[in-house]
């Protein structure tokens, strides 16, 4: 059986903390076992790894979250690249297509759905693993997991098991429909029927999803496929497959899982109430400070509340409340803070003139031993001050060691790079004509391929 995890999505609900370049699942707000901050997805990889199920596991991702992943879950982690965000529908369709083509996996093999970011117990894994049995035994189209309410949650969706049949010997039970977030009361009541939350895992064979692409016109390469990918519906694979399907079974799941998708869910599993400089009063209950900005903040004697601060907004909400801040967020502003492999940025300012131009000021850092990649700006123009650390700077194939208060300059159409021979921190104004659009051409990405090809002699 082969396990693809769905990474995507903008995070507007965790805002500000989460961007399109940072979702949620890339927060580093939980603990492990090591009392050491991680995110959602290094959580789950970790219980990917203890499970055994790292060699059968890609994830399927956006281009904007290449970095930020490599990062995060390791370099050797096989991802499959999504060309634009289409929901899961295209995404599992591309996913298929690399399976196919790309891994060579046959088409009557078991390929298993997950989203990257569940909080669940490592049992849950055990269940992932009985998909591939449940398909072959009940002969459905597809097996998902369903996990048991502990209660009457208007934030899931529900799967309602079919009357007719009861619970099979292999512990499966026929789907008969499905309910997406109902009232309480109804929800309620579907409980009463056996209703199932709907945790996003499921399973099918591949050949499935490959002759349901035939069916529709579509390729069934890859790369052909990616070049098509605009063509495929913007549209969840719950509302275009699963609730057409006559054909489903459910495995129950009886354990924890919560899906931390806004800040009063999030806040319930992070073991520290303050994450980050501030105070936060003995007289306030439930509430929690999660602070990535150098400014400090207080909290005074109100409970019941998730303040979060970074450098792309600050956000105050009553936890019950904060569920709506994805439909207030839309402040027209790219990302003023990315992780990358070898570090990350911070925007500092972002100032436009009136006569035309535009500088942007950064704060960067690169780890120790990391590099950006041997690239050029066509219009744009930079100027680094190192204040921290040593590097291996070159320009055009000149090389220089530079050091804490080193100024460089670095025209439009210049190649350059640098390497961090320790933690290294340089503050990076960038200037250029607003309306000249600016593409970064890269021409290698490893020390070893720069120093090889770029270095003069």
């Amino acid at each position: 059986m082969k396990l693809v995890m769905l990474s995507g999505g903008s995070g507007k609900r965790l805002w500000p903390l989460s961007n399109d370049a940072r979702s949620k699942q890339f927060l580093k707000v939980l603990e492990n076992e090591n009392h050491e901050l991680v995110s959602m997805v290094q959580r789950v990889w970790g219980q990917i790894l203890t499970n055994g199920l790292a060699d059968s596991c890609y994830i399927a991702t956006s281009k904007s979250q290449i970095e930020i992943m490599r990062s995060q879950v390791g370099e050797d982690v096989p991802l499959i690249i999504e060309p634009e965000r289409r929901d899961t529908f295209a995404a599992i369709m591309l996913a298929a297509t690399f399976l196919y083509s790309h891994a060579a996996v046959g088409l009557d093999e078991v390929v298993a759905i997950l989203p990257v970011d569940p909080f669940v117990e490592n049992h849950f894994f055990e269940s992932i693993k009985q998909l591939e049995s449940v398909l072959y035994t009940s002969g459905s189209e597809i097996a998902l997991i369903g996990v048991e309410p502990t209660y009457p949650s208007t934030k899931y969706g529900y799967i309602i098991p079919s009357k007719v049949n009861s619970r099979s010997p292999n512990g499966y039970i026929k789907v008969s429909h499905f309910q997406e977030k109902p009232t309480e009361d109804a929800a309620q009541t579907l409980i009463t029927q056996n209703a199932l939350w709907n945790c996003g895992v499921f399973a099918f064979r591949l050949r499935y999803v490959i002759e349901l692409l035939e069916r529709r016109g579509m390729p069934i390469q890859f790369e052909e496929l990616s070049k098509q990918y605009h063509k495929l519906p913007k549209i969840s694979f719950d509302y275009e497959v699963l609730e057409k399907s006559a054909d489903i079974v459910v495995l129950p799941y009886n354990g924890y899982w919560k899906d931390l998708g806004t800040w009063n869910t999030l806040t319930e599993e992070m073991q520290n109430q303050k994450i980050g400089r501030g105070i936060i009063s003995e007289d306030c209950v439930n509430t929690h400070l999660i602070n990535e900005i150098d400014i400090p903040v207080s909290i005074l004697g109100v409970s019941d509340i998730v303040v979060a601060a970074s450098p792309d907004g600050i956000l105050v909400s009553d936890k019950s409340a904060s569920p709506r801040i994805k439909e207030l967020v839309n402040f027209d502003q790219g990302p003023m803070y990315e992780e990358r492999q070898w570090g990350w940025i911070r925007i500092l300012d972002d100032h436009h003139y009136e006569d035309g131009r535009s500088v942007v000021t950064k704060r960067v850092r690169i780890h120790k031993e990391k590099n950006i990649s041997y690239r050029m700006h066509t219009n744009r123009e930079e100027v680094w001050t190192i204040v921290k650390g040593q590097g291996e700077f070159i320009q055009n194939g000149n090389f220089m060691i530079v050091n804490v208060g080193n100024v460089l300059h670095i025209p439009m159409k210049s190649l350059h790079s640098i390497r961090a021979l320790s933690e290294l921190e340089m503050i990076v104004v960038q200037s250029g004509i607003t309306d000249e659009h600016n593409e970064v051409i890269e021409l290698y990405n490893s020390w070893d391929e720069i120093a090889q090809h770029c270095i003069k002699v």
